[in-house]
């Protein structure tokens, strides 16, 4: 086996401690489901938004993203 670097240990255990928790919340259903996917969408923001810093990349675009896309959802649903 190739030995790992921190970052892709620490990759690989973010990993499994989300498809641990997704788990869990499966048996709570669509809401469940919907909150573990909430949690990882903020949790990747983070990380690419610390790549993008270090890359010097815009940092907001990430969030720009996500923010975009939620509320397209929310457009949708909303009343």
């Amino acid at each position: 086996m190739a030995v790992q670097t921190k970052a892709e240990r620490r990759a690989a255990n973010q990993l499994a401690f989300f498809e641990k928790r997704q788990a869990e919340r499966a048996g709570r259903g669509p809401r469940g489901l919907a909150e573990s996917w909430i949690e990882r969408a903020r949790a990747v923001a983070v990380a690419r938004e610390a790549e993008a810093r270090a890359a010097g990349e815009d940092p907001e675009a990430v969030w720009n993203d996500l923010a975009h896309t939620v509320s397209v959802w929310v457009s949708r649903y909303e009343q």
